[in-house]
């Protein structure tokens, strides 16, 4: 079932998750683990990542360095076949821009039709570490992955030559801000990057982490009076370490409100910090079901628990 009708046929507010593929080299079971406890809370549907190659670099033996490309997170197409067949839920494979070029997208959604996969979240992703690629030979924007999908529900292949093309049928799913991309000169140019990608076709958005929802209250007040009717989900996670005041403003380019920040800063460990970081998201998730939001999408991050006992507060 696609995610919108997840949305239309509930008269509550859903639960869902996303989960990242495991490390190359290990197995399945760590996700196998995450679902079997986070099924108890029904999620209606589940998102898994999509990790772009990027250059580490290693020792050449003589002192020096050599950049060499790797694959950390590869798999997600398998495992959402994996946790669809086992599991019977819907699931959302991420389709990003870096690393592919339209034919390869092509051929990775043909894979996910096949397979009965019907819905995507499409995201640009980030650029290659220590690269200079700068997505010069892959898709360049969301929006261009949107137009692609488009094009193929409506039955139109990259190879024209092609006779009888049989149309997909993708829900699209794409990115918002509500702090704006880190790229974006201000919010008003990010959503207005944000509604052409809906009018290429997008059918719903799912939001960036946010800690004070006043601004995810605004950012869907803001998509509404410029005409973007598409359903908003907002993603939501807990800090659970000090280190996080300091790499998520630094990764993710959002801030993080006063209060929550004294309340870390005063606590004596991690212990404490995973607490307060818990009880926070519980908070916001409440106050976002007073506020009919459509789905409450948590980041996983690879840790269950933290999300299990988020859910058993709120659902």
């Amino acid at each position: 079932m696609k995610v919108t009708e997840h949305i239309k046929n509930s008269k509550r507010t859903l639960f869902s998750i996303e989960i990242l593929p495991p490390l190359k080299g290990q197995n399945i079971s760590s996700i196998f683990s995450t679902m079997d406890k986070l099924m108890e809370f029904r999620p209606s549907f589940v998102d898994v990542t999509y990790h772009r190659e990027e250059y580490i670099l290693k020792s050449d033996g003589r002192g020096g360095l050599i950049p060499q490309v790797t694959k950390k997170r590869p798999g997600t197409v398998g495992i959402c076949s994996a946790i669809t067949n086992r599991y019977k839920v819907d699931t959302v494979p991420h389709i990003i821009c870096g690393g592919f070029d339209p034919q390869e997208t092509e051929d990775a959604l043909i894979d996910l039709n096949y397979v009965g996969i019907d819905n995507v979240l499409l995201l640009r992703g980030d650029d290659m570490k220590l690269s200079n690629n700068e997505f010069k030979k892959d898709t360049r924007y969301a929006s261009d992955l949107v137009k692609q999908v488009v094009r193929m529900n409506q039955g139109n292949y990259i190879d024209t030559d092609l006779s009888n093309q049989s149309k997909t049928d993708f829900c699209i799913g794409v990115a918002g801000y509500p702090e704006k991309h880190f790229e974006s000169p201000n919010i008003d140019q990010d959503l207005k990057k944000l509604k052409y990608k809906v009018d290429c076709g997008s059918d719903y958005i799912v939001t960036q982490m946010f800690f004070d929802n006043s601004k995810f209250y605004d950012f869907v007040t803001k998509c509404r009076e410029i005409g973007i009717t598409v359903p908003i989900i907002p993603g939501l996670k807990p800090i659970t370490s000090k280190s996080q005041l300091r790499s998520i403003p630094k990764n993710f380019f959002l801030d993080i409100p006063q209060e929550l920040v004294e309340l870390i800063e005063n606590s004596k460990n991690d212990i404490e910090v995973k607490e307060i970081g818990i009880d926070w998201c519980i908070r916001q998730s409440k106050d976002l079901l007073k506020h009919n939001v459509p789905v409450l999408h948590y980041y996983t991050m690879g840790k269950w628990q933290n999300t299990a006992e988020i859910a058993k507060s709120v659902f």
